[in-house]
């Protein structure tokens, strides 16, 4: 029998013998993440607010840092209603700065509720935050040919999270460089960069192709 798949840069075996990219290193938590969370795309408002203040708060850290604390943001934060986030006064401040069961850095704590206001504004505007996000999907012609790792450590940004990142800024938000923007844009679907290889790459290709894209209002 052949023990030997070829071996490929960025993958690693696990105990059920399939293997997934490498970044997990396999510890159960994160492991879970990679297959049942990381890349598998996302439409709900409150999971993809979550997700972009939590790759804020992520920065200058490791994600396995902030997803071992993500239930105690969720508690923390109302479960990332941003409604109810905007409504957030210095005393909500001075609670989350106490809050030693999440990152206590006052410039994202303050940086997510002003996030949350904005988030109300696009919401109105566009009638979802998930019709925004997912009307700047990047098309074929901007996604490399091989999702590879020598493609994902050279492009720690893409165009497209450079143009997300720019037009959130322009809106005021806060936290949301073009590298924290295309993390998000990987988590959540809007890109899929599991490796050529992992076993999970073809249950996310076909999750985005039967997904029906929030469409943006008609004016």
């Amino acid at each position: 029998m052949e023990s030997a798949m070829t071996e490929i840069a960025g993958l690693i075996e696990g105990e059920d013998g399939r293997r997934r990219c490498a970044w997990h290193g396999n510890l159960p938590d994160y492991l879970r993440y990679h297959d049942e969370e990381w890349g598998r795309p996302v439409t709900d408002d409150f999971r993809l607010f979550e997700k972009i203040c939590l790759e804020g708060f992520q920065s200058g850290l490791s994600w396995l840092t902030i997803l071992r604390k993500r239930e105690n943001f969720r508690v923390a934060f109302d479960g990332f209603d941003y409604h109810r986030i905007a409504r957030y006064s210095e005393a909500d401040v001075e609670r989350l700065l106490g809050n030693a069961g999440i990152i206590r850095h006052r410039g994202k704590i303050e940086a997510t509720i002003n996030n949350a206001a904005l988030a109300i504004e696009m919401e109105r505007e566009f009638g979802s935050l998930a019709a925004w996000f997912w009307a700047r999907e990047p098309g074929v012609a901007e996604r490399p040919a091989v999702v590879d790792l020598d493609t994902l450590m050279a492009n720690p940004t893409t165009p497209a999270s450079v143009r997300i990142s720019k037009e959130l800024k322009k809106r005021g938000w806060k936290f949301v460089g073009p590298t924290t923007v295309y993390a998000f844009m990987q988590a959540m679907g809007l890109v899929n960069d599991h490796i050529e290889g992992c076993c999970c790459r073809g249950a996310v290709e076909r999750l985005r192709a039967e997904l029906v894209r929030p469409a943006l209002p008609s004016h």
